[in-house]
């Protein structure tokens, strides 16, 4: 069971020593990305067989980090199903977000049904430390010229180390940055505001910081994060009037800073062209995309909510004419009692509309699907395929309004709707539980399904073929 926590001030430290160790090479697992862009990601965190998972919000969208190993004992296909159960759980659809290229097997081999994609402009741009702290070699010769030229010209300029009492100093210049600031996109103007916002983390022990100074003014900064083999560049800017002291700072810090990495990373280029341009010319190991991957179940394949005819009843999607009738099956107590959720934990005074608005995003997201369960044209119960585990089996549950139940056609609705559920959605298995106390239910669960398990609460049933 995954209990998360929100990242803020109080557990941004446990968070940040899972990150410190992070063998990505991308951004996305560090301290400094979820803190610096906080009010976009709204991430939280938990421990899950040895992973840390982040769930990010984002637009009202949940999406979950690929599991990080933060022990010697993880197992990342647990993790995941971990995640998948949380998201069973809580009725949304499992999406996974910036999962490293390496790994991506790691969730096809779980999950068969899968939608792959990543966005160009996100993909991080992995350097080697080594190489670029030298820029030795005829591919970094105009950077050299570059950094010769801002040397000769600016011979004063010295760089340094920030710590805390740079602060100030680092402001002023951000102010100076953005007065001259020439990129008016939107995603520019606010990646500097959120630049802006971690200058006051500067000298702590979670990041490096340092940049040229001239005449007791700072004319550039980076400010870098190191996780496992990589250092993260998450703030890098310069004063655009000295001509080389770009690639002078990287050369700097990467000779003051990178002794102990491996990688360096410069993050992505938003899909800003001079960035793209730049970022290619410093000649990276390699452009890391991250996969944004949508977890289908069976349900992803149906167009059209189906209808399907028994010998006595009619099973289709629940209209709004039914609502009233609905409404009462779902509102049943006595009936409810075994159904084994209670709509007052998610809303105690339901609208008019509520329960049939609720199954009806349910199956737009591909989530579960509802039956209207018809006889002569009449509404007289629900039966529901939910809980996808997106390998191949879900649940079956049935309920009907009190004056249909005791003529068969409980049995007669799971019995088709099993049927539909194995042979036209394709899956291996149905499972279904009731209470013990259930007798009703267990009796009618016992002519159509096997009996597969139990515990102190529940028998647990299944049907295959």
């Amino acid at each position: 069971m995954l209990h998360f926590k929100k990242l803020d001030d109080a557990t941004s430290c446990e968070l940040c020593s899972y990150y410190k160790n992070s063998p990505y090479l991308l951004s996305d697992y560090s301290i400094g990305l979820k803190k610096m862009w906080k009010d976009v990601l709204n991430p939280e965190f938990a421990v899950s067989s040895g992973c840390v998972v982040t769930k990010n919000t984002v637009n009202n969208e949940t999406t979950f980090d690929f599991p990080l190993p933060v022990s010697d004992e993880h197992c990342i296909a647990s993790a995941l199903e971990d995640i998948s159960k949380y998201c069973r759980d809580n009725y949304v659809k499992l999406k996974l977000s910036n999962v490293p290229e390496a790994h991506i097997s790691d969730v096809t081999s779980l999950f068969p049904h899968c939608d792959i994609t990543y966005d160009r402009k996100y993909s991080d741009y992995i350097y080697h430390t080594a190489k670029l702290a030298e820029m030795s070699g005829r591919s970094y010769s105009a950077q050299r010229n570059h950094i010769k030229k801002f040397h000769l010209q600016y011979p004063d300029a010295v760089f340094k180390v920030f710590n805390k009492d740079d602060i100030p100093s680092v402001k002023k210049f951000l102010d100076r940055f953005r007065s001259i600031f020439a990129k008016t996109a939107g995603s520019a103007l606010e990646e500097m505001r959120y630049s802006e916002s971690m200058i006051d983390r500067i000298g702590s022990s979670c990041f490096r910081s340092g940049g040229f100074v001239l005449d007791n003014e700072i004319i550039s900064l980076c400010f870098c994060e190191k996780c496992g083999d990589t250092l993260i560049d998450h703030i890098e800017k310069a004063l655009y009037e000295f001509e080389g002291v770009y690639p002078a700072t990287v050369q700097a810090f990467l000779q003051t800073f990178g002794g102990d990495t491996k990688y360096f990373n410069r993050e992505d280029d938003s899909g800003d062209r001079g960035l793209r341009i730049s970022k290619l010319q410093y000649k990276p190991y390699k452009v890391a995309h991250k996969y944004f991957i949508t977890v289908n179940n069976e349900l992803s394949k149906i167009v059209d909510h189906p209808t399907i005819v028994s010998e006595r009843l009619t099973y289709s999607k629940i209209s709004e004419v039914d609502i009233p009738q609905y409404n009462i099956l779902c509102l049943d107590d006595e009936s409810n009692k075994y159904w084994g959720y209670d709509y007052r934990a998610a809303c105690e005074k339901p609208s008019y509309e509520y329960f049939y608005q609720d199954q009806k995003s349910d199956f737009e997201n591909r989530v579960n699907m509802s039956f209207a369960i018809r006889h002569d044209n009449e509404f007289i119960g629900e039966v529901i395929l939910h809980n996808f585990d997106c390998k191949g089996t879900c649940e079956i549950g049935i309920r009907l309004l009190n004056n249909h139940k005791g003529m068969g056609y409980g049995r007669e609705a799971l019995n088709t709707i099993i049927r539909y559920a194995l042979y036209e959605l394709g899956l291996d298995a149905v499972y279904a539980r009731c209470y013990k106390e259930n007798r009703v239910s267990s009796n009618m669960l016992s002519t159509v399904m096997r009996l597969d398990n139990n515990d102190e609460n529940y028998l647990y049933y299944i049907a295959t073929f």
